[in-house]
């Protein structure tokens, strides 16, 4: 269950989750709310995102949702991944939530 601040957080960018019914947008997961704000949201919603959940807790949703398969790894645009992968790698420490080869 969502806190009333991401809650809220989700009402505000309601519209970048276009296919979900309203009566159960505020429910949605984490990595739902992750990947639709750095793949559809402007910068303003990753900047709010990121106050919200903390940079590292960002990353890591972010490095585990790629990491989980190459179907969730394809809902991200590429350069949206791309971007992502090079920008919490730097800022968030993100060399640790990378999957080792």
């Amino acid at each position: 269950m969502n806190s009333p601040e991401v809650k809220r957080y989700i009402r505000k960018h309601s519209s970048l989750f276009w296919y979900i019914p309203d009566d159960r947008k505020e429910d949605i997961s984490p990595d739902v709310l992750v990947e639709f704000i750095l793949n559809y949201g402007d910068i303003e919603a990753v900047k709010e995102l990121i106050s919200l959940f903390g940079i590292e807790k960002v990353a890591e949703i972010f490095f585990s949702s790629i990491n989980l398969s190459e179907r969730r790894k394809g809902n991200y645009h590429e350069l949206t991944l791309n971007y992502f992968t090079l920008f919490f790698s730097k800022y968030a420490h993100g060399n640790i939530f990378r999957k080792t080869e």
